[in-house]
């Protein structure tokens, strides 16, 4: 399994957030499992997202979509994000 994550600043998180969701068949389509989205606690319209995806190539190939760069636009993605591919090392549950 694989995790990308994003984080960026948004121009409203609600019209941002229904951008997202419309993207959820793109996502399923790249082998995404599930997510996580994160408002900063400071700007609630700074956003990371923690992706859970299938494989790295799955997660590459949406990260470099036009699907995505379109769908950022219309929903008020500003500035680049950072982006980070990453693989499985450890997980625990249940603490």
């Amino acid at each position: 399994m694989a995790t990308l994550i994003v984080k960026h600043r948004v121009a409203n998180f609600d019209a941002w957030k229904k951008v997202f969701d419309e993207m959820n068949p793109v996502r399923a389509k790249h082998g995404w499992m599930g997510h996580l989205v994160l408002q900063d606690a400071a700007d609630p319209n700074v956003v990371t997202i923690v992706n859970r995806v299938k494989t790295l190539e799955g997660a590459k190939a949406y990260g470099g979509s036009p699907d995505l760069r379109t769908a950022m636009e219309r929903g008020g993605v500003q500035g680049a994000p950072e982006v980070s591919f990453c693989e499985d090392a450890d997980e625990k549950k249940g603490y």
